[in-house]
Parts: structure tokens; sequence; C-alpha cells
């Protein structure tokens, strides 16, 4: 058996198809299916349930997808430190961002990154806060930039930016002319939110439950984008990340922002990555960068 073998189950246990695990491994469908059968040959045991349509896997063959899932993650970190040239700023990079940072981070980022690192090859990947962990935890990604959560624990953490949440009204609503607003004032409203497995979600519902206020469980969104359209359209109001909000303008779009107080609803992102890797002086140095960048906006 060799390395490949172990990237083809554990493509197959992801894919769950012969044909897209073999395209995701950049081989023919015969040639994956039989490395797996020689596998099974020189370990003396099935991983699969030839007998169904669909791929399943015997209990041994899930006992050995999650082992070679560990086998990998340690090659790739013995790869990380042969090759880490210290805090340099140089070599491919696979950073992961939750939906509701990534589409408003990276635009003020990325382009001042690769302009400062030429030398800095990027891959970035959009996903849930549960998707991002699992990859991070597999070694398919090098760092995560999300809103800090339990699941986030295991792993370092070098705080990046304590983000306010703007409440977001109709332009027509009786808050629209205040200057700041006070949570409390929430109290017996319904809001609207984001859909299950956004971490903002639950981020955003604290604060209002804590002023009074209750989930709108008609409506659940499953973007930022889908949330501001809903606003101004009429049909609710919701707690919005400042990163998400027009920079200059307090209505645009149907949509007003009003600051918040009393408290301060807010969340904390953060760079995470495995406790294990070589590249904590880049990962470092790249969280101080993008902190930097945020303090301007």
């Amino acid at each position: 058996m060799n390395i490949r073998d172990f990237e083809y189950l554990v493509a197959l246990s992801e894919h769950k198809h012969f044909r897209k695990a073999a395209e995701a491994c950049f081989v023919s469908q015969p040639t994956l299916s039989g490395q797996i059968r020689k596998l099974e040959d020189e370990l003396g045991t099935a991983l699969l349930e030839r007998s169904s349509r669909k791929v399943l896997f015997t209990d041994a063959g899930l006992l050995l997808v999650e082992q070679a899932k560990r086998i990998l993650s340690e090659i790739k970190q013995f790869t990380d430190m042969a090759g880490a040239q210290g805090d340099s700023m140089e070599g491919p990079l696979h950073i992961g961002f939750i939906p509701t940072v990534g589409p408003y981070l990276m635009p003020l980022i990325i382009p001042k990154i690769k302009q400062d690192f030429p030398e800095l090859e990027l891959f970035l990947y959009e996903a849930q806060t549960h998707q991002l962990v699992a990859q991070l935890e597999e070694g398919k990604l090098d760092c995560v930039i999300l809103a800090a959560v339990k699941e986030t624990e295991p792993f370092k953490e070098i705080e990046i930016y304590e983000e306010p949440l703007v409440v977001a009204v109709p332009d027509n609503h009786s808050w629209g002319s205040l200057g700041e607003l006070d949570m409390q004032l929430l109290n017996g409203s319904t809001v609207l939110s984001l859909g299950d497995g956004h971490c903002l979600r639950d981020q955003a519902l604290g604060y209002c439950f804590a002023a009074g206020a209750q989930d709108d469980k008609r409506f659940k969104a499953t973007s930022l984008e889908t949330l501001r359209n809903m606003v101004a359209a009429g049909s609710g109001i919701t707690l919005l990340p400042q990163l998400a909000v027009p920079r200059t303008q307090k209505s645009k779009d149907g949509v007003t922002y009003i600051a918040a107080r009393n408290p301060v609803p807010s969340r904390k992102l953060v760079l995470a990555y495995r406790p294990g890797s070589p590249f904590k002086a880049r990962f470092e140095q790249l969280a101080d960068y993008v902190a930097k960048q945020l303090q301007n906006i």
C-alpha cells in the first residue's frame, strides 16, 4: 500500500461515488476502483459492501478511513515542517472563511496581501464553520478566519477583530432617525435571522433574546444578502455584522443601519490553526496584517 491508496480511500468516503472520487484524485474511475480492490486484497478485509448499489463502507472500512485521514494529516504536517521557512510570507497557503465573513473581508484584504506579499500563493475556500473546522482538522486547510465559537477551542486562535453587530431596519421604520439604538428597545420585537449552521445566527439571536426579542420562525435566510433584501422589503428587522454594512451611508437600498448599545452586540473574529502547525510565525504575521487593515474601516 502507499499514500495514494489512502487518498483514494478518503476521497471515496467523502464523495460516496467512484467517478466523483476519481475526479477529485485526478485519476480514472477504473484506476481508483482497482486500487481500492487491491488494498482490500492486501489487507485481507472488505472495505466496501459490494452488494449495494450505493458506496457503503463496512465497519472495518469506516475505521480504516478515519485512520487514513490521520495518516494523511500527519504526512502533510511532516511535509509542511520540512518546507517551513520560519516567518517568511511565501509559498502556498490554504485559508478558509465563513460565508458571513468571506464576501466582505476578502475584497478588503486579498488585493493588499497579493501586493505586499507577492510570493505568497493564496488558495481561498468558503464554507460554514463546522465544515471549515473539519477541513482544518484533517489538514486540508492551513488556517481559517471565522467567528470564535466552541468548535474552534481545540485550535490555536489569534484574535483579529472585535466586530460590532448593527441593527438593520427598513427605511420607513420608526427607529430610522435614531443615531443609536438601545438594545432593550427590541423587547417584544421579532427579528429575522440566518438558518441553522451559521454561527452568526446563534451569536446575533443571543443578544436579541437577552433584550426580550424573539426569532421569526417563519423564515430562515441562507445568506446575509437575503436578510438584507428581506429588511429592504419591509419584512422585518435584523442584526448584521459591521463588515457587511455600507461604509459611508447610514441608509442604502431601502435599509437603514443603526449602531446598537446597552450592550453593544459583537462577535470576535479570529484566525485559527492547528496547534502543531510549523507555520505559527506566518499565521501571527498574517493575523496582525489583517487586523491592521480592519483598523482602517
